[in-house]
């Protein structure tokens, strides 16, 4: 990004260990209990830290991750009631944290239209109904309404250009880039 060096990654994943418990959580059909699924995305978190984020910072690069352990809060916690102060313990026991979160905003019937017109087949949170997905919502909106100096939220139901563009703005605005 503007000459800062990046690592673009994701969760689960986003090392090889991590990716292997990332095909058992989204792409597996075992119906986990809300605090085993918790602990498997905390035990593919710990492996991608060390792995790839951990090295990737010492490097001095900037590590944009898609998704990180406000998902597990909104997901588990919100929706499937998962035990919120065991995430959040859990959270602080990484040793890392997100500088800025941005939160992409979509209205239901445009993520599913995008959704419909993806060439793969829906995970297995995809899949979960309505009211899951409303209690993720209500949960990134919490998360993001609790931590207003980390977390933007970014509306990302236009064009992938007009996206873009708040997301480099949001950036640009709380954090330094380089001309």
């Amino acid at each position: 990004m503007r000459g800062v060096p990046v690592l673009r990654t994701r969760e689960p994943g986003g090392a090889k260990g991590a990716e292997l418990l990332r095909n058992l959580l989204l792409g597996g059909t075992i119906d986990w209990s809300a605090p085993a699924e918790t602990l498997l995305h905390f035990a593919a978190r710990a492996e991608h830290v060390e792995r790839s984020i951990r090295p990737a910072l010492a490097a001095g690069m900037w590590v944009i991750c898609d998704r990180f352990a406000d998902s597990t809060m909104a997901y588990q916690g919100y929706g499937q009631e998962a035990d919120r102060a065991m995430i959040a313990a859990l959270t602080g026991l990484l040793g890392v944290s997100p500088d800025l979160t941005l939160m992409l905003e979509v209205p239901e019937a445009v993520a599913a239209e995008r959704l419909n017109r993806r060439a793969i087949a829906a995970d297995r949170y995809e899949r979960l109904d309505g009211g899951f997905h409303r209690r993720v919502k209500d949960g990134f909106r919490a998360i993001a309404a609790g931590d207003p100096g980390r977390c933007v939220s970014i509306a990302a139901d236009g064009s992938l250009d007009t996206v873009h563009a708040a997301i480099l703005a949001a950036v640009a605005i709380r954090r330094e880039l380089p001309a």
